[in-house]
């Protein structure tokens, strides 16, 4: 006998009650999506969460790579791509880095988690110099306590002399000039810092501090070489250091006490547009001395700090002038740098302005007429990307006009 075959059927039955609690969270969970992107998107970009590891992995990414991903899919942009360019990019070096943060083009990476103090040095090479690598960048070191305690006799007579000596030769006049206008404002938030050879008889690198013979004579250098470029500036000569000692603040809270005093100018003048902070190195003569056409240069060093909104403008503003200055004087700047890691300052007050800068004049055994002739042409390089810049923001008010 055939035994009868039964229906197999599958009920399922469905909640009304929970399908719609089922579309309505789904709903709501879009909402609160699209929600949140709205205000992650809308906060200033220091507040906006990020990942610096996925950061990391785009500025590994050389700019051909992004070509060829975009030739993948629109087969126009292969038209500006050769067939034989090939691409810097290493995956094998960049899974290395973002799996073990071991960078092997720097050093550095293999020993900074492992000795204490060892990552400050953590700064970045945007924009290297002639000869310039991880070995030699630019560096400050805090002052040991007994040097703000005594400090050596300084050379100010011979100063004095070298500068009225300059200041008694003859220039022409400028072409054009900002008036009465001050358009620049350099201060030094490490007043404090002097080079070997103004002070007498010191040898120390350590030692290299004095409350007169410091980098302040450097900025009333460059203030003056951009005045004689028809550049109007302001020299601030506040002494921070002093600040400091009467608060019994320790050296790493100057950029608290050289804040105000830029806001207060800022404040004070409108006319202002660009805020320069003047520091100098402290590796020794070798990494910031250099000759062009029979000159003695200190070098120069332009520094970005990557904590604050403003830092693709300053970036950029200070790659356009050591670009000028490779091809004006070739060799005297060491590149643009940033710095930013875990405890480090990372601000240097370029969040005040979109046209800040930290410029490190030379070392600490570089001498007052080498510090003059990189002030001279400093103000050379910058009038001239200031004066560019005048006259396209000029043209562009004409074609408004019209």
């Amino acid at each position: 006998m055939r035994k009868k075959r039964r229906n197999r059927q599958i009920v399922v039955a469905v909640n009304g009650a929970n399908a719609v609690k089922g579309i309505f969270l789904f709903i709501a969970s879009l909402l609160v999506i699209f929600i949140l992107s709205g205000v992650l998107t809308s906060l200033r970009p220091e507040l906006r969460p990020s990942s610096n590891s996925l950061y990391g992995f785009a500025d590994e990414l050389p700019g051909d790579v992004f070509a060829h991903l975009l030739r993948m899919e629109n087969h126009y942009f292969a038209s500006d791509l050769s067939d034989t360019e090939s691409s810097s990019f290493h995956l094998s070096r960049l899974s290395l880095k973002l799996a073990t943060s071991i960078n092997l083009e720097d050093p550095r990476s293999f020993l900074g988690r492992e000795l204490p103090g060892f990552s400050q040095f953590d700064t970045e090479i945007l924009v290297a110099g002639q000869g310039t690598d991880y070995t030699n960048m630019p560096s400050e070191s805090p002052p040991p306590s007994e040097v703000m305690q005594e400090e050596k006799e300084a050379n100010l007579a011979e100063i004095e002399n070298q500068q009225t000596k300059k200041e008694n030769t003859e220039q022409e006049p400028p072409k054009q000039t900002t008036g009465d206008r001050k358009v620049v404002y350099i201060y030094h938030t490490h007043n404090t810092e002097s080079y070997l050879p103004l002070l007498k008889g010191e040898t120390n690198p350590d030692m290299a501090r004095h409350s007169k013979a410091n980098v302040t004579l450097v900025g009333g250098m460059f203030g003056k070489a951009l005045e004689a470029q028809g550049v109007g500036a302001t020299v601030d000569k506040t002494d921070i250091q002093a600040k400091l000692n009467k608060k019994g603040l320790n050296y790493a809270r100057s950029y608290d006490e050289s804040r105000p005093v830029v806001k207060e100018a800022l404040t004070k003048n409108k006319n202002l547009q660009y805020i320069i902070d003047i520091h100098r190195d402290s590796k020794r003569k070798k990494n910031t001395t250099t000759t062009i056409k029979g000159k003695s240069y200190a070098r120069l060093a332009f520094v970005v700090g990557k904590k604050t909104a403003n830092f693709e403008e300053n970036y950029k503003l200070a790659s356009e002038l050591h670009k000028l200055m490779e091809k004006k004087y070739p060799g005297l700047s060491t590149g643009v740098f940033s710095k930013g890691s875990p405890g480090d300052n990372g601000v240097y007050n370029q969040d005040l302005n979109d046209r800040a800068l930290l410029l490190e004049f030379g070392g600490v055994d570089n001498n007052l007429e080498e510090l003059q002739h990189t002030a001279d042409a400093t103000a050379d390089v910058f009038s001239e990307l200031f004066w560019d810049a005048e006259k396209v923001n000029a043209d562009s008010g004409d074609k408004k006009k019209q």
